[in-house]
C-alpha cells in the first residue's frame, strides 16, 4: 500500500477482463498479509453494503465483483500464485473457497506485465498455482517480440469483438476442494427424490436435470432468479449436496455450484444453466465447465446419462445463455480426471490506484 490521501488507503490496481468476468488485479505484496485486514480492504474497494457496489468499483453483478491476487509462486513447479476472491457486496462477504477460471485467463498476462514472469518471443507458458484449490493450471499467452498482446482473432461467446487467444489447461483438476472427484463416493445421490451428481473437478458442482425441477434448461437466465420457489428449491438441494460433499456450512459459501442440465438444441453436447449460486451465470464459468465436462466421462452421472458417455480424447460443447463453450478433454496417465483445456481471452482495461476507506479495529474484526 503506497498511498494515503485524507486517511483513505490507496492500493495499486489493474482492472482486467478475464474471459466473461471482470475485476481488479492486485499484487499480493500490495495487500495486508492478514486475511482479515485484506478482506476488509477488498470489501471497501468493491463497495460492500450495496447491491450495485455504488461506493466502490464492484460492477453490481457477481461476474464483475471478483478479485485476483497474484504473487510469486509458493509451490514447486509453478511460476506464480493466484488467489481468487468472490466479493459478495450486498452481504459484505469475501469468499476465497472457489477458483474462478474466467479471471484465471488474465492472470498470466498480468503476471508477465508485472515482471513476475519473463516473456519469451512468440508464446509464453505460465504455470499458475491456484492458492484456493492447490491445483496447477498452465496458461499459454501470445507474446510476440517478448511483449503481451491482447489483439487477435479469437472469439469467445459472451464477449464482444476479437482478441488474442489464451489457452488454459487444468492439470489434475480432480478433488480441487474435497480431495475426491466424487466427494460422496457415488455418481448419483438422491436428495428429496431428485437425482443429482456431486462432482469436484476444478470446482465442486451439483449437477441436476432441469426437467426434474420443472424447467426446460433453455429459459432466459433472469427468469430463474424471478422464480422464488424454484430458487428456494435449488438452494435447498445445493445446501444438502454441500453437506454430503463435506461443506457443513454451504449456505454461507458459494460452493458447491448448482448446474442445470438439459438436452442440446444447437448441436452441442449439453445445454447448461450455471448458478453462482444465487443467480444464473450470463454465460458459463470455466471451472464449472471443467467439472461438468469431466462428469460427462464418468459412467452413471446425470451428465453422462444425458450426453451419452464421452470418450477420451474428445470435446464437450455446452450451450449456455450467451452462446457455446467447448472443453477439450485428454486422458492423463495416473490421474483420476482428464486434463481439460479451454480457449479464453483477456484485456487490460485500466491501471492506477484504487482507494479504500480507513480501517478501524471494529471493521477489521467484523470482516474476519
Amino acid at each position: 500500500m503506497n498511498h494515503l490521501t485524507s486517511r483513505q488507503i490507496g492500493i495499486p490496481c489493474v482492472m482486467m477482463r478475464g474471459g466473461t468476468s471482470r475485476g481488479p488485479f492486485f499484487l499480493a505484496s500490495d495487500l495486508p498479509a492478514s486475511p482479515a485486514e485484506r478482506d476488509a480492504l477488498l470489501l471497501s474497494v468493491m463497495g460492500a453494503g450495496n447491491d450495485l457496489g455504488i461506493d466502490g468499483i464492484g460492477g453490481g453483478n457477481p461476474l464483475t465483483s471478483k478479485v485476483a491476487i497474484v504473487g510469486p509462486a509458493t509451490l514447486a513447479g509453478a511460476d506464480v500464485d493466484y488467489l481468487f476472491a468472490q466479493v459478495r457486496v450486498q452481504e459484505g462477504i469475501v469468499d476465497t473457497s472457489p477458483n474462478c477460471g474466467n479471471m484465471l485467463a488474465a492472470v498470466a498476462p498480468f503476471a508477465i506485465e508485472a515482471g513476475l514472469v519473463p516473456a519469451t518471443d512468440g508464446v509464453t507458458v505460465v504455470r499458475i498455482h491456484n492458492v484456493n484449490t492447490g491445483k496447477l493450471i498452465e496458461a499459454r499467452v501470445q507474446t510476440p517480440d517478448g511483449r503481451v498482446t491482447y489483439e487477435g482473432e479469437a472469439v469467445i461467446d459472451g464477449v464482444p469483438g476479437t482478441a488474442a487467444p489464451i489457452h488454459l489447461a487444468f492439470l489434475d483438476a480432480a478433488g480441487a476442494n474435497t480431495g475426491r472427484l466424487l466427494p460422496t463416493g457415488a455418481p448419483i445421490d438422491r436428495i428429496g427424490g431428485i437425482e443429482v451428481s456431486c462432482i469436484d473437478a476444478a470446482i465442486p458442482v451439483m449437477l441436476v436435470r432441469a426437467a426434474d425441477l420443472g424447467k426446460t434448461g433453455h429459459e432466459p437466465m433472469d427468469s430463474y432468479r424471478l422464480d422464488r420457489g424454484f430458487m428456494a428449491r435449488l438452494e435447498a438441494l445445493r445446501v444438502e449436496a454441500g453437506r454430503r460433499m463435506g461443506f457443513p456450512n454451504a449456505a454461507g459459501m458459494v460452493i458447491p455450484k448448482p448446474v442445470l442440465l438439459a438436452p442440446p438444441t444447437r448441436g452441442g453436447t449439453l445445454a447448461v444453466r450455471y448458478f453462482m449460486p444465487h443467480d444464473c451465470h450470463r454465460a458459463m464459468a470455466i471451472t464449472g465447465a471443467v467439472a461438468t465436462a469431466t462428469a460427462c466421462t464418468i459412467p452413471g452421472t446425470v451428465a453422462s446419462a444425458l450426453a451419452g458417455h464421452s470418450a477420451l480424447p474428445g470435446d464437450v460443447t455446452f450451450e449456455h445463455p450467451a452462446g457455446r463453450l467447448t472443453v477439450r478433454l485428454d486422458p492423463e496417465a495416473g490421474q483420476s480426471a482428464p486434463t481439460a483445456s479451454i480457449l479464453r481471452t483477456s484485456r487490460r482495461l485500466f491501471e492506477g490506484t484504487v482507494f479504500a476507506r480507513p480501517l478501524d479495529p471494529p471493521r477489521a474484526a467484523m470482516a474476519a
